[in-house]
């Protein structure tokens, strides 16, 4: 395992982590506000198998740089940072796999930098397009009358995020990860508590933080370069997801077009509990070893 910062942008460094195989690389993308550490070891160890994986802090998150009350940023320059990872360690292409934001911010790169991506995978997402959803039946629906975010969801986020402690802190953080469960499968409150705290003791703070929500999301829309791409990708479908419920995955799936396969992993939510890592980290394994490179490549 090697640990190793590399400078993004002036001024700003990001904490990166690779271990594992010598096959193609995997970047791990996570989600708003969260450490690389939120991609559990299990299933890290599990992708290192077969792939040389790397995990990252964001901007504004774990040991990577504070800097967004000083120097705001654009979501969009975050898909910037992980392309900018990909060159400090040395990777010319690499199979990328990113939840929630760091599906949108995946969905970028694809759309943005193509030659750099060998697959994708997109969990927890939805589409950066305003092509309609093509129902079962036939019928057209606006990409703003598909459903939201679920009311238990919005209502913690509504919440004003206050200090009481590191207890306080890691109650809040544990309550949240209940919620985005999706209630389908049962919830080890000890499994994400243990998990925030090692966050927590990585980071050297309890202090949460709320650049990603205040940062720019605008000039994000790629929808011609979606479904124009030819990056082999794959949409993990959550039944239990509260906050990009079905049918957002077909929506992924039908703006990125050709080759986009759907797979559904039985009870996730919008979190990675111990029970979905292991039929994760085989529809991630299936999908980069069946993955064609780009051009001029061969299968990895």
């Amino acid at each position: 395992m090697q640990q190793q910062y590399v400078e993004v942008a002036p001024g700003v460094r990001l904490w990166t982590e690779r271990c594992g195989a010598d096959g193609p690389a995997l970047l791990l993308v996570m989600g708003a506000q969260a450490s690389g550490l939120g991609w559990p070891d299990v299933l890290v160890e599990a992708l290192a198998v077969r792939h040389q994986v790397i995990r990252y802090d964001h901007r504004d998150t774990g040991r990577s740089t504070t800097a967004f009350d000083e120097h705001p940023y654009p979501i969009t320059d975050l898909a910037r940072d992980a392309v900018a990872v990909l060159d400090g360690l040395g990777v010319e292409r690499a199979h990328l796999v990113g939840m929630s934001l760091g599906g949108m911010l995946t969905q970028l790169v694809l759309a943005d930098h193509p030659e750099r991506v060998l697959s994708a995978t997109l969990i927890g997402t939805c589409a950066l397009s305003d092509t309609a959803y093509a129902a079962p039946d036939g019928t057209r629906v606006p990409v703003g009358e598909l459903p939201g975010i679920a009311p238990e969801v919005l209502e913690m986020w509504s919440r004003p995020v206050e200090d009481g402690g590191l207890e306080a802190e890691l109650d809040r953080r544990v309550e949240h990860w209940r919620v985005l469960g999706g209630g389908q499968l049962p919830f080890d409150a000890s499994y994400f508590r243990d998990l925030e705290r090692r966050i927590i003791e990585h980071t050297g703070t309890h202090a949460a933080s709320t650049a990603h929500a205040r940062a720019d999301d605008s000039h994000m829309l790629r929808t011609d370069e979606l479904a124009g791409a030819s990056v082999p990708t794959l949409v993990i479908s959550a039944p239990a997801e509260p906050v990009f419920p079905p049918p957002h995955p077909r929506h992924l799936a039908q703006v990125i077009g050709v080759g986009t396969r759907v797979v559904e992993i039985a009870g996730m939510g919008h979190a990675l509990p111990p029970a979905v890592q292991g039929p994760l980290a085989e529809a991630i394994l299936a999908h980069t070893g069946s993955a064609v490179m780009m051009p001029g490549g061969t299968t990895p």
